[in-house]
């Protein structure tokens, strides 16, 4: 371009003088002073007179200084027409040195102030500074110029511009350019194509109050040099747009992506803390003292597995596809990997999710045996009860019956009487030798299964324990009593004596058998109660026997009567060797018959309450068994379906969100079986030998096939993401998915080092067994594997392939834009990012950018390029003298990538 111009203005200038006075008299005087003053202000000065102006050369070489940002060697002083000449001359040099030829040009001529010449010259520093740096499509200067202004003047009514003439004479051109850059400056739509001097000096004083350009040609003059200001005046601010854009883009990224690490951390932190406080609930064993207080915490626990806890499994599934698709979406713009803070990891959540598991599933266990413990307790203690109080109530009176006297006054008779009243006593006495060991053992298993009620049961047994010991030693007194006198006393009646023998004891039995037939019973399964109902068959067989005795028992008091009033003997009242009379045993044995039906029909409910249990069994069971194989059936097509890859990624996509739904789909069946367990957990019972499944295993299942379709979508939403912004194709996409399926022979989801080789081998890598190879090898699994856990997922194959074949953005690009929003400096001011940017992304610019600290810094200058390179990870940063802190200031949730 350079040698074009330089070959275009000498062939004009190597014209004759008609054409070389026709050339420049397109350029008055105006025009050219204009221009040259819009540079000489920068400088603090100007000219007046062009021709006069330049003669000693000084303000010439100034304006090449100003124009060309390039020091020219020192001017001469001095007056003499030699320093003048010898000032044009390095002027001259170096214009020649920038590749222009000037032909019949000479310093005399501009020293003697020859207005041609000088026009010439002007003109000439014209095209070189002003007019050859425009260049779009590479075309020439005056074609690009020209180009720039039909591309920016487009959109406008009544703008056609074709040349640098008639073009812009009506003055609309002009304006258009002004509104299409700094469209506040100027109301176009006000502006009339009949009124060309109005429209062109309004844009000549809004140009040069506003966009520093010189009013350098009035109304009717030549415009080029005049529209090549304007192309200078907003190039600059078109590469500033560009730059800032990339900023923004940039910038918009980093703050998304933040907003989606906020979402984590915050969704992260809710989860934690609420399994932070469920585990201390679910841990605690501290048992009630009621079945009612048990059933409610067995209830409470129901309501966390129905109610609370689903919500929490979906809001950890959603979590997990979170952090994925946030780490995906930082990979594939180039940033580093999202590390959440201490304790949020997505293995920390695991964690602490499977300690709420296990505390979960023995707290369960620990519900259901605990009211199996109070159910125990509630038996026991009523058993104790009724034992008790028989006790009691047979004891009563014995004390004072035995600390009688009567002995000391009764004859032979009545002594014999009581002696074999006391012998039937003790043989009573000895029969409540077991009740009492029953009271006890119960009042020590009672404490051993920590009773709350143990204190008072304590002190009862306590009491009949004593009062026992103490019958025992009054016997045993009266006994030595009566047995000191008995020599003094005849045979007491032998029927008498037969009687109270054999009353004593039935008259035990029927008390046991009415203690047995009001005995409470609890059983879990039809066996048990079948056998309850067999013992109670096998006890009313004996019945007949019982009877004869019964009768026997009642003959002997009948021959007694008999004998009594055959002999005439008058007797003194009941049988002195026993309490025990007829009409007792009579009517104990009527109760004995009244209790047996009574238990028959205890027996008979119970069995049938066990066989509705046995039905609830059989129904759970039946749900059971074809949801357990349902729930793994299901689990194996999620597997092959991520395996077989049939169709694109948006038709495995659809297709699995449709198998996702029919699974949805399915959660009745689910609810409906977790009622069947709540009637049978509500009916007590605690085993089922219909099925190996259990409600706490189905559970676990669907949670986890719920989990497994979630994630499987995300993989192949994150794929899809993937193939997107890479620029992968499909085609590419099923290459890779085909060779990674094919060497993950055992379906883990992962290929392991000598796998992966053989997919590298299988898309064209050279990575075969030699020192070339094991050294190309080292370097991909470096970046596949940065961890050195030795197996590959597909999700990083996938972002190296993609690595492979793509570009990416850079740190050093977004340093070069904001290295033109500086204007070349190597940091920039909080005024020119507010200037330059969007408000909300100015301020965080500011709030991150360290200060600048290099040897050219001013107040409040910002450090651009330590921001930029933290933008993109602490191992982009090098050999800028930055520490880590100005990278987590940039960008707080940086994290090292090992």
């Amino acid at each position: 371009n350079v040698d074009f111009h330089a070959r275009f203005l000498s062939k004009h200038l190597e014209h004759s003088c008609m054409q070389q006075n026709a050339a420049l008299s397109c350029f008055p005087d105006l025009t050219f002073t204009a221009w040259c003053n819009s540079h000489l202000r920068k400088a603090g000065t100007q000219i007046e007179n062009i021709e006069e102006d330049f003669r000693d050369g000084l303000k010439l070489m100034l304006l090449l200084e100003v124009i060309s940002g390039e020091r020219l060697p020192k001017p001469e002083r001095g007056k003499m027409r030699v320093h003048k000449i010898n000032n044009v001359n390095k002027a001259l040099d170096f214009i020649a040195s920038k590749g222009v030829k000037l032909v019949s040009i000479g310093a005399e001529e501009i020293v003697d102030g020859n207005a041609k010449m000088t026009l010439g010259m002007i003109w000439t520093i014209i095209l070189r500074f002003a007019i050859q740096d425009i260049s779009v499509e590479e075309t020439s200067a005056k074609e690009g110029l020209l180009l720039w202004c039909q591309r920016k003047t487009a959109p406008y009514k009544n703008v056609n511009v074709q040349n640098f003439h008639i073009s812009w004479k009506d003055g609309l051109a002009f304006n258009a350019l002004i509104h299409r850059h700094r469209p506040e400056l100027i109301d176009y739509d006000k502006l009339r194509k009949d009124d060309p001097v109005t429209n062109l000096n309004n844009a000549f004083e809004v140009a040069e109050r506003y966009l520093d350009i010189p009013k350098m040609l009035d109304a009717e003059g030549e415009f080029m040099t005049y529209v090549s200001c304007f192309y200078h005046a907003f190039s600059g601010a078109q590469k500033a747009e560009t730059a800032a854009n990339r900023i923004c883009k940039v910038l918009a990224v980093n703050q998304e992506n933040e907003h989606l690490m906020e979402d984590y951390e915050k969704l992260a932190s809710d989860l934690l803390e609420w399994i932070r406080r469920t585990i201390p609930w679910l841990e605690n064993r501290a048992p009630e003292k009621t079945m009612t207080e048990m059933q409610q915490k067995l209830e409470d626990f129901r309501d966390y597995r129905r109610v609370h806890k689903p919500p929490k499994v979906q809001e950890k599934c959603q979590l997990e596809i979170n952090f994925n698709t946030l780490q995906t979406k930082l990979r594939l713009s180039n940033r580093p990997a999202f590390m959440p803070s201490e304790g949020r990891m997505v293995s920390d959540i695991n964690g602490a999710w499977h300690k709420l598991e296990g505390a979960e599933k023995g707290y369960e266990e620990w519900l259901l045996n605990e009211i199996r413990r109070l159910e125990r307790l509630d038996h026991l203690a009523e058993k104790f009860r009724q034992k008790a109080a028989i006790h009691e109530s047979w004891t009563d009176g014995k004390e004072a019956m035995l600390t009688q006297k009567d002995y000391e006054t009764a004859t032979l008779s009545e002594i014999k009487a009581l002696l074999k009243k006391h012998e039937a006593f003790e043989s009573d006495l000895a029969a409540h030798q077991d009740r009492v060991e029953q009271i006890a053992a119960i009042a020590q298993e009672l404490n051993e299964l920590d009773y709350y009620d143990s204190p008072s049961v304590n002190a009862r047994c306590q009491k009949i324990c004593e009062q026992w010991d103490a019958l025992g030693s009054l016997t045993q007194s009266r006994r030595e009593s009566l047995e000191r006198t008995e020599k003094q006393l005849e045979s007491i009646d032998e029927l008498y004596l037969e009687y109270a023998k054999r009353a004593a004891p039935f008259n035990n039995w029927m008390e046991g058998a009415m203690e047995d037939l009001q005995d409470m019973f609890i059983v879990h399964n039809i066996e048990e109660i079948q056998g309850l109902i067999t013992a109670h068959d096998q006890f009313k067989s004996t019945l007949p026997e019982a009877n004869k005795e019964r009768e026997s028992i009642q003959a002997i008091q009948a021959e007694v009567q008999k004998i009594a009033q055959y002999n005439g003997i008058k007797l003194a009242g009941n049988n002195p060797y026993t309490t025990i009379t007829p009409q007792s045993i009579d009517k104990k044995w009527e109760k004995v018959q009244q209790l047996v039906p009574q238990r028959d029909q205890a027996l008979q409910e119970e069995l049938a309450r066990q066989q509705s249990n046995d039905h609830l069994r059989r129904q759970f069971a039946n749900q059971a068994n074809m949801i357990g194989p349902w729930i793994q059936n299901k689990m194996e097509e999620i597997g092959r379906i991520s395996i077989e890859m049939n169709g694109t990624l948006e038709d495995q996509l659809t297709h699995l969100r449709q198998y996702e739904q029919s699974i949805i789909e399915y959660k009745p069946n689910i609810d409906q079986l977790e009622g069947d367990h709540q009637l049978i957990q509500e009916a007590l019972i605690f085993d089922n030998k219909y099925t190996a499944y259990t409600m706490e295993h189905l559970r676990v299942g669907w949670e986890q096939l719920l989990t497994t379709i979630a994630r499987t979508i995300n993989e192949i939403e994150n794929q899809i993401l993937t193939r997107d912004a890479k620029g992968i194709s499909q085609e590419q996409l099923h290459e890779y998915r085909t060779s990674f399926n094919h060497f993950d022979k055992d379906h883990s989801g992962v290929l392991h080092a000598e796998e992966f080789k053989a997919c590298l081998i299988s898309l064209g890598y050279d990575v075969e067994n030699n020192k070339q190879g094991d050294a190309e090898f080292a370097r991909i699994m470096g970046i596949v594997d940065p961890n050195n856990s030795g197996a590959v997922t597909f999700q990083a194959f996938i972002d190296f392939m993609s690595r492979e074949t793509t570009d990416t953005d850079t740190a050093d690009q977004v340093i070069a834009s904001f290295k033109i929003l500086a204007g070349d400096k190597n940091y920039i001011t909080a005024e020119e990012l507010r200037r330059e940017l969007p408000p909300d992304q100015a301020e965080y610019c500011i709030a991150r950018m360290a200060p600048y600290t290099g040897p050219d810094a001013v107040p409040g200058a910002l450090d651009y390029m330590s921001f930029s390179t933290a933008l993109y990870g602490e191992k982009q940063i090098k050999g800028r003298g930055r520490e880590k802190d100005l990278a987590q200031k940039a960008c707080p949730y940086i994290c090292k990538v090992e």
